[in-house]
């Protein structure tokens, strides 16, 4: 079982002189749902080498078991700061695909030929993509083998837009993900916010927000068995 982990290289929040990139807690939780079930595990980024962090998530309310596991975890901190280049990324040597979300993805992501492809490729090959938070942003320009949207008619979720009301960021994004996904013609579920929220459709495994890793985690497992 080999999954292939894809993390955001962009650092800043638009223009607003913040920083931003990957959110830990969205990357730390799945990696070890995976690791733990046994997984080959390989991580990727646009740029390689080190994703940058958004420094919001190391902050002590956003911490959880598995992020004080990955403080103790140098192993794990390695081979994060040597990501590969997603333009090395063969489809065919991979059984699935996980993007952790943190707004970077919203700026770099979103608009990769590389990323763009390789989840148009796995869809292709029968192969799960799954997504979480502000990571579904990856889905705006994928295309079915039709060349519609890959979510038209496909059920979705993704980062609320009363979530990102909630942290402020509304005006700073270049996209909502929820207005993102409803345009494409997903058809858009949510929980309250910040509580935990699936959406599976075949091959396509969508989670809400942070409180959603885990279980987004579980239901890509759950496809590949």
């Amino acid at each position: 079982m080999k999954i292939l982990m894809v993390l955001t290289s962009h650092d800043k929040l638009g223009n607003s002189g913040e920083k931003t990139g990957f959110w830990l807690e969205e990357f730390v939780s799945p990696y070890y749902v995976f690791h733990d079930a046994g997984a080959e595990i390989t991580l990727a980024s646009p740029q390689g080498g080190q994703p940058p962090l958004d420094p919001k998530s190391e902050q002590p309310g956003a911490q959880s078991a598995a992020t004080r596991r990955f403080a103790q975890d140098n192993q794990l901190q390695q081979a994060l700061a040597n990501t590969l280049k997603l333009q090395q990324i063969n489809a065919e040597d991979f059984d699935a695909l996980f993007y952790p979300g943190g707004h970077g993805p919203l700026w770099d992501l979103a608009q990769d030929a590389h990323s763009i492809a390789l989840i148009e490729q796995f869809q292709a090959q029968g192969k799960p993509v799954a997504a979480v938070c502000h990571a579904p942003a990856v889905l705006r320009d994928v295309k079915d083998a039709a060349g519609n949207p890959l979510v038209m008619g496909k059920q979705v979720t993704g980062f609320s837009n009363s979530e990102e009301e909630a942290v402020g960021l509304t005006n700073i994004v270049p996209f909502l993900v929820e207005e993102m996904l409803k345009a494409n013609g997903g058809h858009y579920s949510r929980a309250e916010n910040w509580q935990s929220h699936v959406a599976v459709d075949g091959l396509l495994i969508t989670g809400q927000n942070p409180a959603s890793s885990d279980a987004t985690a579980e239901a890509l497992l759950q496809r590949l068995k």
